[in-house]
């Protein structure tokens, strides 16, 4: 029997929705695409990013300290396991029920609250840059700083966000658990929204708050789970260079020393596709063999077919 095809899926925000309803209509399409790569004969682990639900659940933590103020303001780590959670389940159940509509009744599906080691010293702590929670108005965000301290910019033109620090993941605490349950055939949903930030200090594991780049994160879980393809999901079909100018060209097959020029060249926007790109480089030059994607949720059948999407190679 041939081996299968291990491949880590990195799922955006467009495949999780921005409130409970959307996400629940949303987990219903995106399992359709995974059990679309399943019966491919891939062998699937998903991850996730969770910008909005984060932020949800952060503002309904905060609403709540209004209410009983005897209830302390929520880490954000704790916001992220809770995001996790949520997420987790409205996606596992998705996936079983996709799974046995087609009649595949011999895999299990379970999500992995995974904690995700950062460096104390990350440089990323004095820089916050990561949006999280919804679009408000500048007059919100005035006010949000002012009361929460929370740092607040500006966003494409689209309003402001909350900006937390991003920093680089080095290490998944929860990895060896992740292993066995992915080598005994589970359909495994881990690292969501990159993980709970956590720093090490001696035997203790201490939240930090951050949000870690579910792209980076996903590309660690592919090396670490020896895949053999990290897909990661976003919304456009291909990666571009001058996007959106007359000049605008797709990219169909990149090498890891092309990618790295056009990341020098600044084609890719920072918080936008340049994550995605360094994250695609990095798991492509990290083994020979390994192939890095970059398309379309609907098109990831058609791009593991070598047919649509950006694929990064050595």
């Amino acid at each position: 029997m041939a081996k299968k095809r291990r491949i880590v899926i990195a799922l955006g925000g467009n495949a999780l929705g921005n409130t409970l309803p959307e996400q629940m209509a949303a987990v219903k399409i995106t399992a359709k695409a995974i059990v679309d790569l399943i019966e491919e004969g891939c062998e699937v682990v998903v991850a996730h990013g969770n910008g909005p639900q984060v932020g949800m659940v952060n503002n309904a933590m905060i609403a709540l300290t209004h209410e009983d103020e005897k209830q302390p303001n929520t880490p954000l780590s704790v916001c992220v396991a809770m995001s996790q959670a949520y997420i987790g389940y409205d996606l596992q159940n998705a996936l079983r029920e996709e799974l046995l509509n087609r009649g595949i009744t011999d895999i299990p599906v379970a999500t992995m609250i995974t904690q995700v080691r950062v460096e104390a010293d990350d440089p990323a702590f004095q820089n916050p840059s990561k949006p999280i929670g919804k679009f408000v108005s500048q007059e919100q965000a005035k006010m949000m700083e002012e009361n929460f301290n929370y740092i607040m910019k500006e966003d494409a033109g689209r309003g402001y966000r909350r900006v937390v620090a991003s920093p680089k993941p080095v290490e998944i605490i929860e990895i060896g658990t992740i292993r066995t349950m992915v080598n005994s055939g589970d359909l495994v949903i881990a690292c969501g929204g990159g993980g709970i930030p956590v720093t090490r200090q001696g035997n203790h594991l201490k939240g930090a708050s951050a949000v870690i780049d579910k792209d980076f994160a996903s590309c660690l879980l592919a090396k670490e789970l020896d895949a053999d393809y990290l897909i990661i999901l976003t919304a456009v079909e291909k990666v571009a260079l001058h996007f959106g100018t007359p000049q605008e060209k797709w990219l169909d097959q990149v090498s890891v020393e092309e990618a790295k020029q056009y990341i020098k060249e600044g084609h890719f926007a920072a918080g936008s596709m340049l994550p995605k790109v360094e994250a695609a480089v990095d798991f492509a030059a990290s083994k020979p063999g390994r192939t890095a994607l970059i398309t379309l949720l609907e098109k990831s059948r058609d791009a593991i077919q070598g047919a649509t999407g950006t694929t990064f190679h050595l």
